[in-house]
């Protein structure tokens, strides 16, 4: 999102709860919504050019397919355990898109690398050490991270 706004976009926040408004609003969203609330849907219809989804989940896409504007494009980076179904009417009506991706090569992360420190973006993190990776893993299922787990590796055993 950092990176939305420093290309002068004015980005939105779309979560399960409002529990990371304050960050997101603080790091540069214009504007933060709940999904759980059905007047985001009816209130956002049609607005958007972009969404990406960056969450593990499966949810109903058409619901957010209707957000997109004429032409708009839904880009899934999350993979979710379960394969994910639409409606082709939902791509059709208004010629809209769906498309994913992994990560950028090498050229692709000097960039990105290269904007954020000109703009002066960086992640936030939270330092774990290798003995707390089980818990890690059951805090991001939970949705409990603050937004980045980083494994110490100076905290694992030698063989």
């Amino acid at each position: 999102m950092p990176i939305a706004a420093a290309l002068g976009a004015p980005p939105t926040v779309l979560d399960l709860t409002l529990d990371r408004r304050d960050d997101a609003m603080r790091r540069g969203a214009r504007d933060y919504r709940v999904t759980t609330d059905p007047a985001t849907f009816t209130d956002l219809a049609g607005t958007f050019d972009l969404i990406i989804l960056t969450a593990p989940a499966n949810l109903d896409y058409e619901a957010f397919l209707e957000l997109l504007t004429l032409d708009g494009t839904f880009v899934n980076l999350g993979v979710p355990k379960k394969p994910i179904s639409v409606d082709v009417f939902s791509l059709l009506y208004n010629r809209r898109s769906m498309a994913g991706t992994l990560v950028g090569g090498i050229q692709e992360t000097q960039e990105m690398l290269d904007f954020c420190a000109e703009h002066e973006i960086a992640a936030e993190v939270e330092v774990v050490k290798a003995d707390q990776v089980d818990a890690a893993f059951d805090r991001l299922a939970a949705g409990d991270v603050r937004y980045r787990f980083v494994i110490d590796i100076s905290t694992m055993a030698a063989d």
